[in-house]
């Protein structure tokens, strides 16, 4: 039939599949599968295999054309291509048998046959029969592919009998083969292929499938296909072999064992899953849905592969857990950041270890959320667990949900965090005892390395647990502060060296001499010697401090925000003082003002709130200000409005003043811009002279809604911009406020206004001044330290307290003044309080009624510019001196206040000052009555100190023809006039120190105008008329003048140097008007101490005053001749110096001195720093300098003794500069100066001597050890009553040698030994402490240490024997090269330090402690020597072993083992006097108590 075609077709079988069918009751519950069997052949992807298809149906789906009441199914057709590439069409029929749904009994069919029989049916036929594709098209054909059965009829080509050899339901497996047997019987009578077709082998039982394949090896040529129709295992092989067998052209079959076959099949699923789980990995968003994913991947093989294997539904749900992984995956991140971020929220709501320590994590969850921040650190959901809701998603919100917190991980970070705090707790508390560790190593210096330090501290227990990073950190820290404190330190320093600073005028270039004297003196401090290792830094802060002392302003203040100046003026501003009743009326009385324009200037809003502020003040824009009413006109502009400048400029509105709000850096940086604007276009475009002169007020609104830290910084920015600009700044007032601003402070802007409007002028100078205050009857001027640790509100509330008291006249931004009643008369004082670097340049070129000096008895550094600034002020000018401390017990328990106090004192005493004391815990001194005798004495003197002042500023204008100064421009202050060459000036010296400006000069005439060099050469010189005086004050020299060719004089004849001596000691406080006059000495009555200088070396005293005295011997006889005729002068000369009438009723004229030469005190210190930088003598004859004078020649009588490199003080006041053999000292000089030439080329070792610690001369003190000693008593006396005073009377005393004694009764001891050998120490009533430390001062005072230098190496290389005993007997024959007076000396206070040690039990002080004491006395080390830094804890122990084993090595005792002092326990705290006796403190009388306060007891001290 095929071969008639002209076009072959591929050829068509037919398969009826058959097997076990029927009723339940004879197949079981289950069938055979069939069903399945087909299903897989015909439609093989997944997604089209169903795996359920009934038999059971009813009678409408029945009679449907799927079944068309047929007993047979239609499965459909397959195309199939062969091995040999020939495609064949298979069509499908499956003989079962229906069940009716209602009877459960086979349906009618038009075939009425049994199973048996239709199976085996070759031919079949079925009108318009539908394909069957599932169970559920039964009904909905329609619905599904409708695909007709071939012409309704179909011829079977072959059979496919399925047997179950799966454990069947409810069925037998004999009966299964009973029936397949007769089925088989049937189907082989029709003569066709016959396949058997084991089915479900996935679940095969295993003797089933052996008994099938019995079965069919009985049988002829029958073959057995194990197939899987759920699997899709060898379904096709068996059709494929049934067809082979159908077309006998095609090759045999080749059956596949089921396990072979499901391997392979399996291996294919596997690899195509693979393949699309990759494809599947790629989504990475776990928010993506299978819908869009789905259509992503259609086309993709892969995806099409694996779903054709597995199905859709399998393909989904790999897809879906993969997409759950990816959520899990970004819950576990989420998880891990929470758990991560829970440290952080747990250190910021439980940082209390105290408060936590011991609280489940149960209890902290409560406590935490009490905290106020609890809210920022976690989220409470709504619905948990929180990883089930959308906050996963909120990856912008990082607080923590609150229900993570009960799981297991988050109670572990909790025990972490409380352990983690315990163990910082720790390290933190090991750093502090490791800094602390580092605190007690004295040697460690400011600079000092890390390395060269961890050496001493490796053995520490705090250092051992801490680790690296954290030892260095602390210890940067610890260098941080100690270089810090160092600075500060050395800052104080230079403060109380200010005598060595301000000898200056202002602005004026120390020179290099100058600058080596500095360095000479604060070389000698060990404070300077602190910063060895910083020399840069240290150089620095000199040099720092030396450009504000010569160049001072508040804003170059070392002491900053502290400055005095600084906070007088913001004290003042935040007064009441503008609102006093003098300055009411002043307005009261301007020009007739009854309406006041005013704009108001403010950024976002302000404006508008300060001009509703004023309205509220206002009743119908009418406000009362100081009795008048003033209608106001306010005009708010808004600083931000592009329309600012139009505003401003109207025809209508003309304002008297423009107020300027702010709140903030931001809004006031931009007021400053915008008035900066309003100027500018006034001025330079608009030609607008009224409104370039508008009054500006800054006004500072209250920080109401901001914290008060900010105050003080817009209060400073405010000040600042408003000197900028010049205008007037209204602060905020004291105190606290609802509103933004203060009725206060729009009273005081209102009154600026009408000020500015009646003076005609729109600006106000910040700097203070006290110039042309013509309405005051005294000028007062109060100095104050910067940095002094009192308040500035405690030195002003005399003033402001006081009803008397009001403001000073505009600009006058330092000063007060005050209405008093003095006399008989009401006076106008004025009060300027200023900074001591702001008075100098008063004290120069203002009058000065009076000044108040006010000082902390808490600082030494302020007492040392108050003994600077005072040196300097004239004599004639009232002086009062407050010391400022907190009580008056301050006086009896603080020895360094009371030395102060007691200093104070002694000065006012000297200069017959007035002197108080002003406490911060008393109320005495709010007060005015505390200065009311000062006022008084100040009035009283007023026409002498405005006459000296105008007949100073007389002279230095009749001069100006010939001299070589001229005016500066700060006025009154002298400044050199340099001549055109620089090789050719030389200026004259300072000062002289005979008197003001008098001058010994060989000759009145000629000899003015030369000088000699060290030669003895004459040459010319500029000199000064002898009033003109304010050169003292500069130390600038100007370069010398190249000398002229000189006409010889042969007739110049020498002084008698006896005669100038006795001139030079006869000097008084007169100075002469001529230069060619010689001075006189003044009488008897007149006050000597105006020019004090102390003589050293005084022959004999006179009646206790032979310090204010200049005495010379005359004769033999040793007599003392006080000058007066010395010379002839003439009775006109008298008179000029005012000795006429031997100082009648009336005060004669005299010139003013200055305070430096009236007080002994003052004068000393300044002959102090001479001594130590002027001196010439080499090291070894520092010494020795006391045992005999030394002869040296002066430069001339007009060089200063201050600044001459020759050594004028140890002749007393005598003058040096005139010796009677001229040409022997020149020659000593010349050799003097030829050897320090050559000293300085060679390098020798430096020998370190310390500084004499001693301000007075002693022959005793100081002095060798051989010279104290003789062989009868080899211990120096005074260490002998030292050492017995000690041993009877305090011997148990706890800190003993440790505890420092007060310096004063040291020094009292010592000087009390020099004048009397034979003082008793019980009798002076002194402290054991004092005795020890006046014994240590002893030592420290020899010009050798105890132990010889020479030795020190000899017993550092003894020291460092391991064995105990070889090491002993060493150090002991190193103490035997001692010199025998050391050697004696040694022994004796080895001793007595021994017995010391054996009270330690009581006195606290080991051999341990008394080492560290002792050792830097007896060995005196160099400590800018790194070596000797280096080996100091050697050198202590070496000491210690002295104390330790002192039997040994002075009394031939056995080698005793070293105590242990640890056990011992301190006694009460009662048990030792604490309190030393204290010396009386001489003060002035009392300042009329029983005026102010009666209710006080009378002061013992005279203090108030």
């Amino acid at each position: 039939m095929m071969a008639k075609n002209k076009e072959p077709r591929p050829p068509s079988y037919a398969v009826s599949v058959v097997g076990l069918s029927g009723t339940e009751k004879d197949k079981g519950n289950c069938g055979v599968g069939k069903s399945c069997l087909c299903n897989r052949f015909v439609r093989s992807k997944a997604d089209e295999y169903y795996p359920e298809h009934t038999s059971v149906l009813s009678t409408i789906d029945f009679g449907g054309r799927v079944v068309n009441n047929d007993h047979f199914l239609y499965w459909g057709d397959v195309t199939q291509s062969g091995e040999d590439g020939i495609d064949c069409r298979i069509h499908v029929i499956e003989q079962t048998e229906f069940i009716d749904d209602q009877t459960f009994l086979p349906h009618r069919s038009t075939n009425l046959q049994p199973y048996i029989k239709r199976a085996a049916a070759s031919k079949l036929q079925s009108a318009e029969k539908l394909m069957y594709i599932c169970t559920d098209q039964l009904g909905l054909e329609q619905d599904f592919e409708q695909k007709q059965m071939p012409e309704g009829k179909l011829s079977i080509d072959g059979f496919l009998l399925c047997i179950d050899v799966s454990q069947g339901c409810n069925r037998k497996f004999d009966d299964q083969l009973k029936f397949v047997n007769n089925l088989y019987i049937q189907l082989s009578k029709s003569k066709k292929p016959i396949i058997i077709a084991a089915t479900k082998c996935d679940e095969c039982v295993d003797h089933y499938l052996r008994e099938v394949q019995a079965f069919a090896s009985n049988k002829k040529n029958l073959v057995v296909v194990e197939t899987s129709a759920r699997f899709n295992v060898n379904v096709e092989t068996c059709f494929t072999a049934l067809v082979q067998m159908m077309d006998k052209t095609r090759g045999k079959p080749k059956i596949i064992p089921y396990l072979d076959a499901y391997k392979t099949q399996r291996q294919l699923v596997v690899t195509a899953t693979d393949k699309f789980e990759k494809l599947v990995q790629t989504v990475r968003d776990y928010h993506a849905t299978w819908k869009t994913v789905s259509n992503k991947l259609k086309n993709h093989p892969d995806y099409e592969e694996y779903i054709n294997l597995e199905g859709t539904k399998k393909a989904k749900n790999t897809f879906s857990k993969h997409i759950e992984q990816l959520k899990q995956e970004h819950i576990r991140k989420r998880k891990e950041e929470y758990i991560n971020a829970l440290p952080r929220a747990l250190n910021t709501l439980l940082s209390n270890l105290d408060e936590i320590e011991h609280l489940s994590w149960s209890e902290a969850l409560k406590l935490m959320e009490k905290r106020p921040d609890f809210h920022s650190c976690f989220v409470v959901l709504e619905k948990t667990p929180w990883d089930e809701t959308d906050h996963i998603d909120k990856v912008n919100d990082r607080r923590i949900p609150f229900d993570l917190l009960t799981t297991l991980e988050a109670e572990k970070v909790y025990q972490n965090h409380v352990q983690h705090l315990i163990s910082e707790k720790r390290r933190i508390e090991m750093k502090e005892k490791f800094k602390k560790t580092l605190e007690k190593i004295q040697f460690i210096s400011p600079g000092q390395p890390w390395e060269e330090v961890i050496c001493f501290v490796m053995e520490d227990e705090a250092f051992k647990y801490i680790t690296d990073a954290d030892s260095k950190e602390v210890y940067g820290r610890h260098q941080r502060e100690i270089v810090e404190k160092a600075k500060e330190e050395f800052q104080e320093m230079l403060f109380e060296h200010s005598e060595l600073f301000y000898d200056l005028d202002l602005n004026a270039t120390p020179s290099s001499d100058k600058m080596s004297e500095i360095h000479a003196v604060l070389s000698e401090e060990p404070r300077y010697k602190a910063l060895q290792k910083l020399a840069p830094d240290r150089e620095s802060l000199l040099l720092k401090h030396i450009g504000f002392v010569y160049h001072p302003t508040k804003e170059t203040c070392l002491s900053g925000q502290n400055c005095m100046d600084i906070k007088v003026e913001q004290l003042l501003a935040n007064s009441l003082l503008q609102l006093d009743h003098g300055r009411s009326n002043l307005y009261h009385d301007s020009a007739n003002i009854d309406k006041v324009n005013l704009f108001i200037l403010g950024k976002d809003g302000l404006a508008q709130e300060l001009a509703n502020e004023i309205r509220t003040q206002s009743t119908d824009d009418e406000y009362a200000l100081d009795g008048k009413i003033y209608e106001l006109d306010l005009r708010p502009v808004d600083a931000k409005s592009p329309y600012l400048l139009t505003q401003l400029w109207t025809s209508t509105f003309k304002p008297h003043g423009c107020f300027c709000v702010f709140n903030s850096i931001e809004s006031l940086n931009f007021i400053g811009d915008c008035i900066a604007k309003i100027r500018a276009e006034a001025s330079q475009i608009r030609r607008d002279k009224y409104m370039a002169n508008l009054p500006f007020t800054l006004i500072l609104a209250n920080q109401r809604d901001s914290v008060s830290k900010n105050l003080p910084i817009l209060r400073h920015q405010g000040q600042q911009l408003a000197n900028k600009l010049q205008c007037p700044f209204v602060d905020v007032p004291a105190g606290t406020y609802p509103r933004k601003f203060n009725e206060t402070q729009i009273r005081q802007a209102l009154r600026g206004v009408l000020e500015a409007v009646k003076h005609h002028f729109d600006v106000v100078s910040p700097v203070p001044t006290i110039k042309d205050l013509s309405e005051a009857d005294l000028r007062i001027v109060m100095c104050a330290m910067c940095g002094d640790p009192f308040s500035v509100d405690l030195i002003l509330s005399p003033f402001l307290d006081s009803h008397s008291c009001s403001a000073a006249q505009a600009g006058q931004s330092n000063s007060v003044m005050l209405d008093k009643i003095i006399g008989e008369k009401r006076r106008r004082i004025q009060i300027t309080i200023l900074s001591y670097h702001s008075s100098i340049g008063v004290r120069k070129d203002e009058l000065v009624h009076g000044y108040i000096l006010v000082y902390s008895a808490k600082r030494k550094a302020s007492m040392g510019m108050l003994r600077a600034f005072l040196s300097e002020v004239q004599d004639t000018i009232p002086v009062q001196l407050v010391a400022v401390t907190d009580s008056q017990a301050d006086f009896f328990e603080n020895e360094a206040i009371k030395e102060l106090m007691t200093e104070g004192e002694h000065i006012a005493t000297e200069i017959t000052a007035k002197f108080t004391a002003l406490y911060s815990l008393s109320q005495y001194h709010r007060q005015t009555e505390v200065f009311t005798l000062f006022f008084s004495d100040v009035l009283e003197k007023k026409n002498m100190i405005e006459s000296s002042y105008m007949s100073d500023s007389t002279r230095e204008t009749t001069h100006t023809s010939e001299d070589v100064f001229s005016r500066s421009p700060r006025g009154g202050s002298l400044d050199y006039n340099y001549p055109d060459s620089e090789d050719d000036a030389e200026g004259p010296p300072p000062y002289s120190p005979i008197g003001d400006d008098v001058r010994l000069l060989p000759t009145p005439s000629d000899r003015s105008k030369y000088r000699l060099d060290l030669e003895g050469n004459e040459y010319p010189v500029h000199s000064t008329p002898l009033n003109c005086h304010d050169h003292e004050r500069n130390h600038k020299v100007p370069p010398p003048i190249k000398p002229k060719p000189l006409v010889p004089r042969t007739n110049v004849k020498k002084l008698d140097p006896n005669l100038l001596k006795t001139i030079e000691a006869g000097i008084g406080k007169n100075p002469r008007k001529q230069p060619s006059r010689v001075p006189v000495a003044p009488p008897e009555d007149v006050d000597q101490s105006d020019n004090y200088a102390e003589p050293i070396d005084t022959i004999f005293k006179h009646k206790g005053f032979a310090d204010d005295i200049y005495a010379v011997p005359d004769d033999s006889q040793n007599r003392i001749i006080k000058v007066r005729n010395s010379m002839p002068i003439n009775a006109q000369g008298d008179e000029e110096n005012g000795f006429s009438d031997r100082m009648s009723k009336s005060h004669g004229e005299r010139r003013p001195s200055k305070y430096k030469y009236k007080s002994k005190t003052l004068f000393s210190k300044a002959k102090s720093y001479y001594r130590r930088t002027h001196s010439d003598a080499s090291d070894d004859e520092a010494f020795t300098t006391s045992k005999a004078k030394r002869k040296g020649r002066h430069r001339g009588s007009e060089e200063d003794p201050l600044l001459s490199p020759v050594e004028t003080w140890k002749g007393g006041i005598d003058n040096p500069a005139i010796t009677s053999d001229q040409e022997l000292d020149d020659k000593k000089i010349k050799k003097k100066t030829q050897k320090v030439k050559e000293d300085k080329k060679k390098k020798k070792v430096k020998t370190f001597n310390p500084p004499i610690r001693r301000n007075w001369e002693s022959n005793y003190f100081g002095m060798p050890l051989q010279d104290l000693v003789t062989s009868e008593k080899p211990i120096p006396l005074f260490v002998e009553k030292c050492v017995q005073f000690i041993e009877d009377t305090g011997l148990c005393t706890e800190g003993l040698y440790r505890v420092s004694g007060n310096k004063t009764d040291q020094d009292n001891i010592q000087k009390q030994f020099d004048q009397d050998h034979s003082i008793s120490l019980e009798s002076m009533e002194v402290t054991v402490n004092a005795v020890a430390g006046a014994l240590k001062a002893f030592f420290a005072d020899l010009p050798d240490p105890l132990i010889p230098y020479s030795l020190h190496q000899d017993l550092l290389e003894a020291s460092k024997i391991l064995d105990k005993t070889e090491r002993l007997h060493e150090l002991k024959e190193i103490v035997k090269k001692f010199h025998p007076v050391n050697y004696d000396v040694f022994k004796y206070v080895i001793t007595h330090l021994n017995r010391v040690s054996q009270q330690y039990k009581t006195n606290f002080m080991t051999a341990d402690n008394l080492s560290i004491c002792f050792w830097p006395t007896l060995m005196r080390p160099d400590f800018e020597n790194r070596e000797f830094l280096s080996t100091t804890k050697i050198h202590q122990s070496i000491i210690e072993t002295f104390i330790q084993q002192c039997q040994f090595f002075f009394y031939n005792g056995e080698i005793v083992e070293a105590p242990n002092p640890g056990a011992c326990q301190p006694p009460p705290s009662n048990t030792v006097q604490m309190v030393e006796p204290m010396v009386p403190l001489q003060l002035p009388p009392p300042l009329q108590p029983q005026l102010i306060q009666p209710q006080l007891p009378a002061d013992p001290l005279g203090i108030i």
